[in-house]
């Protein structure tokens, strides 16, 4: 049995769609989050910059002891280097992988759909892993770059006009081609779940990365001894952001729903 925390990441407040999912799945794990709200979005930045980040950002989760980090972003999941992530003192994984094989697992027709940050459908790490996975798979792709600072600024509800209107615009071609598995390849589209799934059509399952690397992440620690113990008030949630702290709790309330709550407070990241 291990006590530490789980260290989560993200750019800025998408990964708490993760965060969610591990609080259900894993209700007595503590949970350290990062957002890097003074930075986000990272989906539009250059390769060594996201890189650049990204060390910070797992730097900062490793000085507060965790045990495990997930990177819940898609674009430094698409980025970040194999090679360091192995050389991490604990164990890492991103979100891209786990993403793949359920959407190799889901589609019957070969035909699916990824939607991404501009950098993460520009690593082409979702075609990588699809291809290895289910050869001859048609992949269907396309940047959402609007997708991030519309979830961040609260433009998720149902029917928003605004949103729908850029679902429309993203997201016709991929529907035309007739898939039948959408991958949402960045933890802040989840919030657009229902919006999206109306648009593409029932038919089509949605593939919510943060939602299958927390599931795949339970099965890990147990068989790694690595989950915790028995904790009857169950885990607790520590927030850090990089910029102002002031109205995070309307926006994690948003995220996080029914398993909202915890100390939030900004750190200087650069620092790390």
């Amino acid at each position: 049995m291990d006590n530490r925390p789980i260290g989560v990441f993200d750019s800025g407040l998408g990964g708490l769609t993760a965060v969610r999912e591990l609080r259900r799945i894993l209700p007595g794990e503590a949970i350290v989050y990062f957002g890097d709200t003074g930075r986000v979005p990272y989906g539009t930045r250059g390769r060594d910059i996201i890189i650049q980040y990204a060390r910070q950002d797992i730097a900062f989760l490793l000085s507060k002891n965790v045990k495990y980090i997930i990177a819940a972003c898609g674009t430094v999941s698409s980025t970040y280097p194999a090679e360091e992530a192995a050389a991490l003192p604990v164990p890492y994984s991103g979100v891209v992988q786990a993403a793949a094989q359920a959407a190799a697992a889901a589609t019957r027709n070969g035909r699916v759909g990824v939607i991404g940050t501009p950098a993460t459908i520009r690593s082409g790490s979702y075609e990588t892993r699809l291809r290895a996975l289910c050869p001859g798979v048609q992949i269907f792709k396309r940047a959402c770059p609007m997708f991030v600072p519309l979830v961040e600024n609260g433009y998720v509800n149902d029917g928003n006009p605004v949103a729908r209107l850029l679902i429309e615009e993203y997201l016709t071609d991929i529907r035309a081609a007739g898939v039948d598995t959408l991958i949402l390849g960045c933890t802040h589209y989840p919030l657009l779940k229902k919006m999206i799934g109306e648009f593409v059509g029932d038919g089509v399952r949605l593939i919510d990365p943060g939602r299958i690397t927390a599931d795949v992440l339970k099965d890990t620690l147990a068989e790694t001894g690595l989950a915790a113990g028995p904790r009857p008030q169950g885990g607790q949630a520590q927030y850090y952001v990089s910029d102002t702290a002031e109205g995070f709790q309307a926006s994690a309330d948003l995220f996080l729903g029914e398993y909202r709550g915890g100390t939030c407070e900004q750190i200087a990241i650069d620092k790390y």
